[in-house]
């Protein structure tokens, strides 16, 4: 299994257990699907609650959400505006390009720069769709996701985009 981790702040942002592709070779399209789990709702196969343990009159804390974005404890941010996004991502971009060259990914810099721009023209046109996360450390200076919906398989379906240059890798 792989986990892929923010570079800048070190958070787990997904693993390739999630159905994922990779787009013009700058982002990963991570498919989620709504759930709702129950806080120490675990069921073992052929197991039966004791009488003591039928009702202990507590309630039950329970989470609805998108899968990746529970298991991944991303958080949600946002945006007063387009150009406050625009503002982010430029800075984002430099900091991603500075990245590359840094450790020593320079080759990759130009078919980045190319690629994710025709990418993000087609996500800014829905801006006011897209609902924006971040990792769990809430790093100003780290990835903001994008959370998108596509029919997929005649279903519409959450899509978490990461820039695919701003992941680093992380075998278990």
């Amino acid at each position: 299994m792989k986990i892929f981790k923010d570079v800048f702040s070190g958070d787990e942002l997904f693993s390739d257990t999630y159905r994922l592709k990779l787009v013009d070779d700058c982002v990963y399209e991570v498919y989620g699907k709504h759930i709702t789990r129950t806080e120490g709702d675990i069921q073992l196969d052929g197991a039966n609650a004791s009488a003591e343990e039928a009702d202990e009159g507590t309630d039950a804390c329970t989470q609805s959400g998108v899968d990746i974005i529970l298991n991944h404890r991303l958080v949600e941010t946002g945006f007063g505006s387009k150009n406050d996004y625009m503002v982010y991502l430029k800075d984002y971009m430099k900091r991603v390009v500075k990245y590359l060259e840094e450790h020593n990914r320079g080759g990759e810099v130009d078919a980045f720069k190319k690629n994710i721009n025709g990418v993000m023209k087609g996500l800014l046109g829905k801006f006011k769709d897209i609902q924006f996360f971040q990792g769990e450390s809430m790093d100003p200076t780290a990835m903001i996701i994008l959370l998108d919906y596509k029919e997929i398989d005649g279903e519409e379906k959450p899509v978490l985009i990461f820039f695919k240059h701003g992941l680093e890798e992380e075998k278990c």
